[in-house]
């Protein structure tokens, strides 16, 4: 089940569930849209991955699988990228569509 993380990790914006703009590769590192466009120039800074829109959870519990019961994450995870290490992640990964990396 995915944590759904409260905001993103290079700039703190909040992405509450049910955010459009929340962004996540698939070790769930998460980032706002902006971030993965203009800063990560989508390649995941932690393991050179792209990115996906992150699903929401249902806020109407039509079954006991909904936010009420399995809440979003409370927990941060700030890791602005290393200028160097991003760097050198896309210079390797950049030029690749996600699914051939």
């Amino acid at each position: 089940m995915l944590e759904l993380r409260p905001s993103c990790e290079n700039c703190d914006k909040p992405l509450p569930n049910g955010s459009i703009e929340a962004m996540i590769c698939s070790f769930e590192c998460t980032f706002c849209a902006d971030c993965v466009t203009n800063v990560l120039h989508n390649v995941c800074p932690n393991c050179g991955g792209g990115f996906e829109k992150r699903p929401t959870r249902p806020t109407r519990c039509a079954t006991e699988n909904c936010i009420q019961n399995y809440p979003a994450g409370i927990v941060k995870k700030l890791r602005t990228p290393d200028p160097q290490k991003l760097a050198e992640m896309t210079r390797i990964f950049g030029h690749l569509p996600p699914n051939e990396r």
